[in-house]
């Protein structure tokens, strides 16, 4: 097994309310579940719902064929893993199967970092990846400030 996977990816990590964090997770097989538009739509729909809740702010996010970037502020006292587990839970659920890779990398945000930055950084993840020649092109992203 690799270092990266499962629970070695909680080795060293915090849950601080008001932090950002920078959450990665991945499909199963990097299957690329989330080329299905709707199926897009309903995960951006549960990250909402964490808002809602106010147990996540979200600051950034990218919805990928096959995986999510996520820059967020945890709120509240649900840990960070309890938080994004009910996001792949939910999901998982909606979609009726087990679509997630156990697991997630995860990012506390320095206080001297550049949110903003980190955000363009997210959403410009489909023009890296050649889905699109420009972010504006792709449907499933947003950020509080772009």
């Amino acid at each position: 097994m690799s270092r990266f996977q499962g629970r070695n990816l909680r080795i060293g990590r915090c849950s601080e309310s008001g932090r950002a964090y920078l959450i990665t997770t991945v499909t199963l097989d990097r299957k690329p579940i989330f080329l299905d538009f709707c199926a897009a739509r309903m995960l951006i729909k549960i990250l909402r719902e964490e808002q809602i809740r106010e147990k996540a702010l979200t600051l950034a996010f990218v919805v990928m064929p096959d995986h999510l970037h996520w820059l967020m502020q945890l709120h509240g006292s649900d840990a960070l893993q309890r938080v994004v587990g009910r996001v792949k839970s939910i999901s998982a659920r909606r979609l009726n199967g087990c679509i997630w890779q156990a697991g997630f990398y995860d990012h506390a945000v320095r206080h001297e970092e550049d949110l903003v930055g980190l955000a363009r950084y997210v959403v410009a993840n489909p023009v890296r990846a050649g889905l699109v020649q420009s972010a504006r092109d792709y449907p499933h992203w947003d950020a509080i400030w772009l």
